[in-house]
């Protein structure tokens, strides 16, 4: 932890514990100390390369869903055009390429699945 980010580990364990020079301490004191610290801690959050606490990112996916289930009665909504730019996705830095990997078919079927494949086989020109 200390390697990560000292002044982020001196600050939480000042805010939490009253803990103003640490190197005062026995290390093994220290190291108990910065185990309990909180999960939204700033020494936890930079370890754990997170950008906002849960409870933001909880609070941000219920707009984004309320601002989808709304553009979605919309003519915009309708035609698929001008959708809300997503708070999480600007909240944990996700860019769209990132997105666009992670992106997967699903199928209700055996039956669904093998028509898409022949459309995309006659596509490229690959009959069966």
């Amino acid at each position: 932890m200390i390697r990560q980010d000292e002044d982020a580990l001196i600050c939480d364990l000042a805010e939490t514990y009253r803990i103003y020079d640490y190197r005062q301490l026995p290390l093994l004191q220290v190291a108990v100390f910065a185990y309990g610290l909180r999960d939204d801690s700033r020494i936890k959050k930079i370890i754990s390369n997170q950008t906002a606490s849960l409870d933001t990112l909880l609070f941000a996916s219920m707009v984004d869903r309320l601002s989808l289930s709304l553009w979605l009665q919309t003519k915009d909504g309708q035609k698929g055009v001008n959708r809300p730019k997503s708070i999480v996705d600007q909240l944990t830095k996700q860019d769209k390429e990132e997105r666009d990997e992670r992106e997967y078919l699903v199928f209700e079927s055996g039956e669904d699945f093998e028509n898409y494949r022949k459309k995309l086989l006659t596509k490229i020109g690959g009959e069966e």
